[in-house]
C-alpha cells in the first residue's frame, strides 16, 4: 500500500501515520522527522532547514524531493509506504509521480485529515509547551496554516480528481480517529 496523509500542521498526521503504517506493515516516512533529525545533528541540511522553519516557511521542493527520493529507494519502502508531509505542492506531486513511475508504481490512496483551524492552533500551542518546539509560536503556526491552505490544500482537489482522496474527520480521541481512518481506507 502506497499512501499519502494530508492535513494541516497539528491535524494529527504524525500520530495516525504510525498507527496506519503498523497496520499495513509499511514505513511511515515523515519529512518533518527527517528535517528535525538533521537539525538536531547540525548537518548542513539541518542548518538550512532550521533557518527556513524559524521564519515559518516550508523547505524548498528541490531539497525535499531529493530527501524523499533517497528515502523511497530504501528496501523497507519497496512494497509500500505512508508519506507524511510530502507532497505539499503541485510540483511535488509531479515529482512523486515521476519517482514512482520509475518503479512502475503509483499512489494507492490519499488520506486527508480535516480539522478546524482553531483546534489546530490550540493543539500546536500545547505541543510546543510539552515538546519544547521553538518553531510552534502562535504567529508561526498561523503563518504555516496560511501557507498550507494556499499551497497544499489544492492537492486535495487534484487527488480527488484522480479518485484517490479519502477524507476523515481528524477531531476527537486518537483511537476514534484511527478507527475512522481504517474504515475509510477499507482496512
Amino acid at each position: 500500500m502506497r499512501l499519502i496523509i494530508l492535513g494541516p500542521p497539528g491535524a494529527g498526521k504524525g500520530t495516525q501515520a504510525g498507527r496506519i503504517a503498523e497496520h499495513y506493515g509499511i514505513p511511515a516516512i515523515s519529512t518533518g522527522d527527517i528535517f528535525r533529525a538533521n537539525i538536531k545533528n547540525e548537518t548542513e541540511l539541518g542548518l538550512q532547514v532550521q533557518e527556513i522553519l524559524a521564519s515559518g516557511g516550508y523547505v524548498s521542493d528541490e531539497i525535499t524531493n531529493a530527501i524523499v527520493e533517497d528515502r523511497l529507494a530504501e528496501s523497507d519502502a519497496s512494497s509500500g509506504f505512508l508519506l507524511d508531509g510530502f507532497p505539499r505542492t503541485t510540483a511535488q506531486v509531479v515529482a512523486l509521480d515521476e519517482m514512482l513511475a520509475k518503479t512502475g508504481s503509483g499512489v494507492d490512496k490519499v488520506l486527508e485529515l480535516v480539522v478546524d483551524n482553531e483546534v489546530v492552533v490550540q493543539r500546536l500551542l500545547k505541543r510546543a509547551e510539552v515538546e519544547g518546539r521553538v518553531d510552534d509560536t502562535e504567529e508561526i503556526i498561523r503563518e504555516r496554516m496560511a501557507i498550507y491552505h494556499r499551497e497544499t490544500k489544492p492537492l486535495s482537489d487534484a487527488y480527488a480528481e484522480r479518485g484517490l482522496l479519502v477524507t476523515v474527520d481528524g477531531e476527537g480521541e486518537v483511537d476514534v480517529v484511527a478507527e475512522r481512518i481504517l474504515a475509510a481506507l477499507g482496512a
